[in-house]
């Protein structure tokens, strides 16, 4: 029996149309012998605008459930496959070519890591990409690293966690995503690195689509009291897991 990866997809309507290029993004993965994914798309509420975008294929799960933000359907969406990782891949994003082999080569390697990242490009309307300065070296990245990387600047992690690729293990002890009404991967991001060692690979891992539609893009999300509240919380989290001395993996 093949091992499996899971790829979990939150998506809403407005979003949708997009998930015929991240199918295409997934179908162009090549996985060692013995691998395989299972894609899981978790529709945000119960509506009519998504199956159609849903492509016909038995590596394919299509839930939906009432909404509850991003975070709440890439949770339940496990409930829906079993697997050895989880691979984020947002509804309007796509991979690179090999991304999937990276994450999962770097994890199998060395199982001291819990999870791992790559590189990103924004994906502009006019098809243009643009980097970013800043990425880190090539190679694991240790306990507490991202915190403070993401406390001196802003808020800003020097790693994306739109390319999150998990043991499924680590994510469910964890709680899966935050319940928080954005910046829900963030929280898991920070998490992950409070109790567990992580990977960032170097070459571009995946395009993260800029339209004018997306959520992150909206007023509400850059509300300064809102904002303020989510880092709190996000940022506490992280220290009290952190203090608990509580990591992965577990050693006597």
């Amino acid at each position: 029996m093949n091992r499996s990866i899971i790829i979990v997809t939150a998506v809403h309507a407005p979003s949708a149309l997009f998930l015929e290029d991240a199918y295409k993004s997934l179908c162009e993965q090549e996985l060692p012998e013995g691998w395989e994914w299972h894609w899981v798309i978790q529709e945000d509420g119960k509506t009519d605008a998504v199956v159609p975008h849903v492509p016909d294929d038995p590596r394919v799960t299509f839930r939906q459930g009432r909404p509850g933000g991003p975070g709440v359907a890439r949770t339940i969406a496990l409930a829906h496959a079993e697997g050895e990782y989880v691979k984020v891949l947002d509804a309007d994003d796509q991979l690179t070519p090999g991304a999937l082999a990276r994450d999962l080569a770097a994890l199998e390697a060395d199982h001291t890591i819990g999870w791992a990242t790559s590189r990103v490009l924004d994906f502009l309307p006019d098809g243009s990409t643009v980097g970013f300065p800043g990425d880190p070296d090539n190679g694991s990245i240790e306990r507490g690293a991202v915190l403070d990387f993401w406390k001196a600047n802003g808020f800003r992690a020097q790693v994306h966690p739109a390319t999150l690729f998990i043991r499924r293990d680590l994510l469910v002890a964890l709680g899966g995503w935050m319940a928080l009404p954005a910046s829900e991967d963030t929280g898991l991001l920070l998490a992950l690195n409070a109790v567990s060692r992580g990977w960032f690979t170097e070459e571009v891992g995946l395009l993260y689509r800029k339209w004018e539609g997306q959520v992150t893009g909206q007023a509400s999300h850059v509300d300064p009291i809102e904002r303020d509240a989510r880092m709190a919380v996000v940022e506490a989290r992280a220290r009290t897991l952190a203090s608990f001395r509580w990591q992965y993996p577990i050693t006597d």
